[in-house]
């Protein structure tokens, strides 16, 4: 793994936010200010393709990247919000109802976060 991708890796397992590649890039130009906004692209993808991170993908909203650590995610349908949330692990469930084993699965659940909730409360 080259000093870039290790750093890469380090900055997505130590944070709880769920960031974008630019982001990323931001964070790592202060420690290596000759990096470059492609190198943090390649060695993205090339830590998704190794399971070492995930990527979330969300209609209109760039890419983030999260920690490889099994959880869902609740993402709010008005101001994009992406939460970490742990419900019950549904492997075995849904391999049932497959009838085949279930590599892994990404679950989002799309609801109102709170304060968006309020807003159209007021706003009504």
């Amino acid at each position: 793994m080259t000093k870039y991708a290790e750093r890469i890796l380090n900055i997505i397992n130590e944070s709880s936010e769920h960031m974008t590649a630019e982001q990323i890039f931001l964070i790592l130009k202060k420690k290596e200010p000759k990096v470059v906004l492609a190198t943090v692209y390649n060695n993205l993808n090339m830590l998704c393709d190794k399971e070492l991170i995930r990527k979330i993908s969300l209609e209109g909203s760039p890419d983030r990247y999260d920690r490889k650590r099994r959880h869902d995610h609740l993402v709010c349908r008005k101001c994009g919000r992406l939460s970490d949330m742990v419900f019950e692990d549904l492997t075995g469930t849904l391999a049932a109802q497959f009838g085949g084993e279930i590599l892994y699965y990404d679950l989002k659940v799309f609801y109102l976060c709170p304060e968006c909730r309020q807003q159209e409360t007021e706003d009504t």
